[in-house]
């Protein structure tokens, strides 16, 4: 069996040596064997691990959800409904951000249009505003 040392993981899975090691102390990624010579040996499995956990975080999710999905895929025969539930729950926390960001937007088109910009900032309604703590 081929295996991979540490440079050629990062590499083939497009990160840094650092994350690989930080995935490992978090759980992610399972303790490679090790060389006679004390160098870390992956399998070709863990190229795919390690693309599932990148794709997985850069979809939003944090780090405990992905070791929730690692979890369901040790068993391959079980129904997906616990997989379905977590793409659910992600799906709607993004919906919930993105709502909050909207929220944001309008409140600072608001405040832009409260001001020309031809005051000084002693006088700036924005300014103001902020200062209140009153939203536009």
């Amino acid at each position: 069996m081929t295996t991979l040392r540490i440079g050629e993981l990062a590499r083939t899975g497009n990160v840094n040596l650092e994350t690989i090691r930080y995935y490992e102390r978090e759980g992610l990624m399972r303790p490679p064997q090790r060389t006679p010579s004390g160098h870390r040996a992956y399998a070709p499995g863990d190229v795919l691990r390690l693309r599932f956990i990148k794709q997985s975080h850069a979809l939003g999710f944090t780090l405990t959800e992905i070791k929730e999905l690692l979890a369901l895929k040790v068993a391959p025969n079980q129904p997906c409904i616990d997989v379905v539930r977590q793409i659910e729950a992600k799906a709607l926390e993004v919906k919930t951000k993105i709502a909050h960001l909207q929220a944001i937007e309008r409140t600072l088109d608001n405040l832009k249009a409260s001001c020309q910009g031809r005051c000084s900032v002693s006088e700036c309604p924005i300014l103001e505003s902020l200062d209140s703590g009153r939203r536009s």
